[in-house]
């Protein structure tokens, strides 16, 4: 499988122009054969809002134009694309990402780890962490922070997630999630993690990118500095379903799943005091 993470500015509150420029970034991806391809958090909407009133302002609901001229647009070149947006729901607010492929619904990931933090301080968050499959492959979508919470990634690969993708909204002072956590989150459970982070500045925050995509064994196969950029992977996505390493057979195999001892595990889920 060949994928993108689409490192890139955002048009502050406004869709249709964030959709159009995704349409001519897959436009140009098709040409490179890439079957998936990934933009930021709050592509679509912009996320640095101080106000709740302000995230009422941006949010859009699912079925926005913008989110119905990415579909087209994915039917169109048969593609599969992922795309973060403030979400607007019955009066409620949700961090979102759409999963778009071609000849399926659309289907949702709602941001369940919330920091203190621009649109995530308005918003309500995702019940659910779940795989979806596609036609590429079993894809786990977790949005920003829900990265630094070992146990979403861990729940992916358990569920049999063979590539985790972020949407991401990293600003300066999130380097650390970008350089090491995107690694570690790869290797200690074998699977393609890619982050797509934003770049520019929105309301007083400056974006870092360092978008990444890593493989199973932790390996950078693709990353991004400051600027916008387009990187491209090839990904074979069964080495993301191989649990065991063999440095040395018969004398050093490691195996990241049958060594688990869930049985000592119980604090994990027990609400912290």
């Amino acid at each position: 499988m060949r994928i993108a993470c689409v490192q890139s500015n955002v048009v502050f509150g406004d869709p249709a122009a964030n959709a159009r420029n995704a349409v001519a970034k897959l436009e140009m991806l098709a040409e490179q054969s890439v079957q998936l391809a990934i933009f930021p958090e709050a592509y679509l909407t912009g996320y640095c809002v101080s106000s709740q009133a302000d995230a009422d302002a941006i949010a859009v609901p699912a079925g926005d134009d913008a989110i119905k001229t990415l579909r087209e647009a994915c039917d169109r070149l048969k593609m599969v694309a992922i795309l973060g947006f403030a979400e607007a729901q019955d009066g409620v607010v949700y961090n979102s990402a759409v999963l778009l492929e071609s000849g399926v619904a659309p289907r949702f990931y709602r941001k369940s780890h919330l920091p203190d933090l621009g649109l995530d301080k308005f918003v309500q968050p995702g019940n659910e962490i779940a795989v979806f499959d596609t036609h590429l492959g079993r894809i786990g979508i977790l949005i920003c922070f829900d990265l630094r919470a070992p146990e979403a990634t861990r729940s992916l690969a358990l569920q049999g997630a063979e590539l985790v993708a972020l949407p991401t909204n990293w600003p300066e002072g999130a380097e650390v999630s970008a350089d090491f956590i995107t690694v570690a989150r790869a290797a200690e459970s074998r699977i393609f993690v890619a982050t797509c982070n934003r770049v520019g500045e929105e309301n007083g925050f400056r974006f870092i990118g360092r978008s990444k995509i890593v493989h199973p064994t932790g390996r950078v196969l693709a990353a991004a500095g400051a600027d916008e950029d387009v990187l491209v992977a090839d990904l074979h996505l069964p080495d993301a379903r191989e649990k065991r390493t063999v440095a040395i057979p018969g004398k050093y195999e490691t195996d990241v799943f049958s060594s688990r001892r869930p049985e000592l595990y119980g604090r994990l889920v027990e609400t912290a005091g």
